[in-house]
């Protein structure tokens, strides 16, 4: 039920023209959750530190190759703090990043959160899924990717981390 939910809100935001709307510039105020149902806010975000936020569907083909290619291409986001957020049930999650990115799990710069209350629509302004912001250590967005094939270009910035 969830995922229709999210799939038609992701209908509905493509529909009036998401396009015309640019990623959030900044990082957010949010209310994520941990999978122990503890609380995660951007007041939790390290200070001094590249934030690079991954937003996906488990059940998103696109999604599930940007999942593989964060997992074999980790060692450039190891200075980084990585968010891998999802709208799903952790049990769907564990079992996507089981499937598509293991080594990730234990992974102590890596925070798997579930966005239960469907904020990240509505305040990071994704275009599409799936999709992945690198904020800088001041919290300005870096660079927005949605394509999969195009993970490379966060690479530039991680050098400097």
């Amino acid at each position: 039920m969830k995922r229709l939910m999210n799939i038609g809100l992701l209908s509905l935001f493509f529909s009036i023209n998401i396009q015309a709307q640019a990623p959030a510039q900044t990082v957010p105020t949010f209310n994520f959750y941990r999978f122990d149902k503890i609380t995660f806010t951007n007041k939790d975000l390290p200070t001094g530190k590249m934030l690079f936020f991954f937003f996906f569907d488990p059940s998103c083909e696109h999604c599930q190759q940007a999942m593989s290619n964060l997992n074999k291409n980790f060692k450039q986001y190891a200075n980084a703090a990585v968010y891998l957020i999802s709208a799903d049930d952790p049990k769907v999650i564990t079992a996507f990043m089981d499937k598509y990115a293991p080594s990730l799990k234990n992974k102590k710069n890596v925070t798997l959160l579930v966005d239960t209350k469907n904020e990240f629509l509505e305040k990071f302004k994704p275009i599409r899924y799936p999709s992945m912001f690198l904020y800088s250590s001041k919290n300005v967005l870096l660079d927005y990717e949605d394509n999969e094939g195009s993970m490379f270009r966060f690479f530039k910035y991680l050098k400097q981390a």
